[in-house]
């Protein structure tokens, strides 16, 4: 049976849609069962409240239990309450508030072998695309500089599907801090663009087996020509057919599992749990 929700607690909810709410409270939404199944089994102590419908617990019932197993309490409500406070249009009918969780950037750095940087990105579907393929290729962190959108953002946490859980990310970076501490934790800095040299000649060279730390750009502009000046290296990846371009998170995922395979080539234990 759902349960009431005032009014009060709606607004407050769903405010959280706002990046200056997020930012005062430190709080995020996180919509839908995959995203609070990810939560409930890698990260349940940053669950501050989760809330159900029947109708979503009746096809995952298994997110009641779970959430009973580590003394979280999911409330009940109407489909028509998580509307109201969910970002989504169609909603799933899951929906929870969590805590603000971001890396400190040398902690994520320090022995990393694979790290993706968005600098500039401002497309939540395409940020939230790249920390999800840098999960599955193994990367030791995710870096988001103060440029890029807000990796609480609802949009960006849907398009991770749950990988946020999984890998450090760092918020609010400064570009030149990051060149700077990769540097002193022995990653190559590694600009993708389209005015860098040939991604093959690099990967015959063996240069993709180093630690790296990949920076992706702006995804009309690219990167800034002055970051891309201060980085070790900048490569470019072919276009064999007619397209004008790759989109940005599908070149991204590219270069994060070429890197993952010379990587894990040249050290098989070097990627991954």
């Amino acid at each position: 049976m759902s349960e009431p929700v005032t009014a009060a607690q709606r607004r407050r909810v769903a405010r959280l849609r706002r990046r200056d709410a997020r930012s005062e409270t430190g709080l995020f939404l996180l919509e839908g069962p995959q995203a609070l199944r990810e939560a409930l089994h890698f990260r349940p102590e940053l669950l501050e409240e989760v809330y159900a419908s029947e109708e979503a617990l009746a096809r995952h019932s298994e997110l009641a239990s779970g959430a009973g197993e580590q003394g979280i309490r999911l409330q009940r409500v109407s489909e028509r309450t998580i509307a109201s406070m969910a970002d989504t249009v169609t909603p799933q009918g899951v929906l929870a508030v969590c805590r603000q969780f971001p890396a400190t950037l040398e902690a994520a750095l320090t022995g990393a072998r694979l790290v993706a940087v968005l600098d500039h990105i401002r497309d939540p579907g395409n940020a939230g695309t790249i920390l999800r393929a840098a999960d599955a290729a193994g990367a030791d962190a995710v870096v988001f500089t103060a440029e890029s959108v807000d990796v609480y953002n609802p949009k960006v946490v849907r398009s991770t599907t749950g990988s946020l859980f999984h890998v450090p990310v760092v918020v609010e970076a400064d570009i030149d801090e990051v060149i700077r501490i990769a540097a002193a934790q022995g990653l190559q800095t590694v600009a993708a663009d389209i005015r860098g040299d040939d991604f093959r000649a690099a990967r015959a060279a063996g240069e993709l087996a180093r630690p790296t730390a990949w920076v992706f750009g702006n995804e009309a502009h690219g990167l800034p020509a002055d970051v891309v000046e201060r980085l070790d290296r900048s490569w470019r990846l072919p276009i064999f057919g007619r397209a004008e371009s790759l989109n940005l998170a599908t070149a991204a995922s590219v270069c994060l599992y070429e890197s993952a395979f010379a990587l894990a080539d040249a050290d098989p234990g070097a990627l991954g749990s």
